[in-house]
């Protein structure tokens, strides 16, 4: 009998489910990695408009008048 097989039949009707993260908790450890995943994409996009925003106020904007920098 394969592991596959054998797994199946210990674990029964939690065959196939994701993990919790601990006991009691309803967060799956697929919905944690996920979690993860956006909100490191969120950061980097942060990150980005941040250095946009800055460029801007210390480059662009003089150039064009806007702001004075002394």
């Amino acid at each position: 009998m394969g592991d596959s097989k054998r797994r199946k039949e210990t674990l029964g009707d939690k065959y196939g489910q994701d993990d919790k993260i601990f006991k009691g908790a309803p967060v799956t450890k697929t919905q944690a990695r996920d979690f993860v995943k956006w909100s490191t994409r969120g950061a980097w996009g942060g990150i980005v408009l941040l250095v946009a925003w800055w460029l801007t106020v210390r480059f662009i904007g003089p150039a064009l008048g806007w702001w004075e920098v002394s």
